[in-house]
């Protein structure tokens, strides 16, 4: 420990500035990671719930400490250079909380995360860590005005390209869509990782489903606090919890909620930390058995609020552990297995429309389509919901960038037909895998979601919907076959048969990847050129500590 020994004594004198009293060095220190910020609203709030989760930890025996990591706005960055840092924050994050718990010697930890990337951050640093410790989810937005989330306005300027709604309109939408904390509405990659995350054990009942603002939120935070104690006192750590059925729960809720293609890469990389086997292929073969059901955004058409009202997705996971679609026995945070805890859960209310029954499912096997062929020898993700079909053939439309896709977009250069391909945007080439809300948001708001495809190394927000593959592995920057894709070329996509083909010769396709030329780096300086050296494959979750 830090603080025992005499010496020790240079520590103690200064823990006792910052709080510390002569009884508190006898107990244990409990670490709560807070990515409060003011830069996004569905972090705004949290420095209130670290204090609450502190004093509760507090009360139960032991001493927390509270400190900081980073957060970025996915939704604010979207669509610009900013974007390249958003997955890794997701790095910077983990990497932040690893060295600050292990430079500080806590011995157990509760980490609060409100959006997209720092809640895999947060996991993947407690899996590496290894101590007793709970992750707590921020909570929830609230819907805007008229049922309006954050890609209400994304698809608004789409609206505005189109003619099919002013600029004054517009402006109405942007300024009435977000009221207040919490994180993005519909089931988008913060209430999907928010719900991997309870499924996996590593967060307190409910954590998943409940509004930022809410009373259940604050209560939440100060149940973490006493329970990382009862950890502690048990000695339960992550490793304890998270394996690998563990994480086939977390894949099942994903597929049932119909939640976002990030969750594969996350779940990928958290797995990496917790040293488990997870492969993009135990996707496949969970997405043969589960079934979508929830009618939740942005393909359905509720927002987690709605879901909130009617119970949240306990009683959605008692339904599939009573099918045999859950693992029961797994451990969670409560010390309890997964099945004890759902022991006493009612079914949704009668009537209820937002979560289908496992005989009326919205989509009978996963809307997450694992993809392989000659465009994507090491996989692909795919968001099919069946709304757009499974199947989708056109000649390519080539874009270098994300920018350059999403003014093609806009003037009207893309047409119905087209395979619309944005490449170098992986995770090294961009550097750092953007995520394609902007053009994607673009597409259905010139009404053109049914009519066109769109492909690429870089990712998809939660948000996006509509016929759309991501994470192709290889990447275009490392000499993955997109990078040799030309304007007017076949491509076939079939969700169906899990295919994803540049239809031309396979001596066309080697020709040209033999004389195709690397484009120079985005980033030769910086945390993005440091990132680009060390990131690994999407298909590996893109990770940066592999050998």
């Amino acid at each position: 420990m830090v603080v025992d020994g005499l010496e020790q004594a240079p520590s103690r004198a200064m823990l006792r500035a910052v709080g510390f009293r002569d009884e508190d060095f006898s107990k244990p220190q409990v670490g709560i990671a807070s990515t409060w910020s003011m830069v996004t609203p569905c972090n705004m709030h949290i420095d209130g719930l670290a204090k609450l989760a502190g004093a509760a930890a507090d009360e139960a025996g032991g001493k927390s400490v509270v400190f900081n990591t980073i957060t970025v706005s996915d939704a604010i960055s979207m669509g610009t250079q900013g974007m390249r840092y958003s997955l890794v924050s997701r790095e910077v994050i983990a990497d932040s909380i690893e060295a600050v718990a292990a430079a500080e010697a806590f011995d157990g930890l509760v980490a609060i995360g409100g959006c997209d990337k720092n809640m895999p951050g947060c996991l993947m640093a407690l899996a590496r860590l290894n101590r007793p410790s709970v992750f707590v989810y921020g909570g929830t937005i609230q819907p805007g005005p008229k049922h309006r989330d954050v890609i209400s306005v994304f698809e608004a300027v789409g609206g505005v390209a189109a003619g099919r709604i002013s600029e004054a309109e517009l402006h109405e939408v942007e300024s009435t869509a977000i009221p207040g904390p919490g994180s993005c509405a519909g089931m988008y990659t913060a209430n999907t990782m928010a719900s991997a995350i309870e499924a996996l054990g590593m967060s307190l009942a409910n954590s998943s489903a409940q509004e930022a603002v809410s009373e259940a939120k604050k209560l939440d935070c100060q149940r973490a606090g006493r329970a990382v104690m009862r950890l502690l006192e048990r000695g339960i750590t992550p490793a304890d919890i998270l394996g690998k059925e563990a994480f086939e729960n977390a894949i099942a809720m994903v597929i049932a909620l119909g939640g976002s293609t990030n969750a594969v890469l996350h779940l990928l990389a958290v797995a990496h930390d917790a040293q488990v086997d997870l492969t993009l292929d135990d996707f496949t073969r969970l997405g043969a058995r589960v079934p979508v059901l929830a009618d939740l955004r942005p393909s359905g058409r509720y927002m987690m609020s709605e879901l909130i009202r009617i119970g949240g997705i306990r009683p959605l996971m008692k339904m599939l552990l009573d099918a045999g679609l859950l693992h029961g026995d797994c451990l969670t945070v409560t010390g309890r297995t997964l099945a004890e805890n759902l022991v006493d859960v009612e079914p949704y209310p009668e009537g209820q429309t937002i979560v289908r029954p496992l005989s009326n499912p919205i989509k009978a096997d996963s809307h997450l389509a694992i993809l392989y062929g000659n465009l994507a020898t090491e996989g692909a993700v795919a968001k099919i919901s069946g709304k757009e079909g499974t199947r989708f053939s056109g000649p390519a439309r080539v874009f270098e960038s994300e920018e350059e896709a999403l003014r093609a977009i806009l003037d009207g250069v893309v047409q119905a037909g087209d395979v619309v391909v944005i490449r170098y945007e992986g995770p090294k080439g961009g550097p750092g895998m953007r995520e394609m809300l902007s053009p994607t948001g673009a597409i259905i708001g010139k009404g053109l979601g049914d009519k066109v495809a769109l492909i690429t190394d870089g990712r998809f927000s939660g948000g996006s919907h509509g016929f759309v593959v991501g994470h192709l592995a290889p990447e275009a920057a490392v000499g993955g076959p997109l990078a040799v894709v030309r304007d007017g070329d076949p491509i076939s996509i079939n969700a169906e048969t899990k295919q994803i083909d540049l239809e031309i010769s396979e001596e066309e396709l080697q020709e040209r990847l033999r004389t195709w030329t690397p484009r120079q780096p985005n980033a030769t300086r910086g945390l993005l050129a440091k990132y680009a050296k060390l990131v690994s494959s999407a298909s590996l979750g893109a990770v940066t500590d592999t050998t």
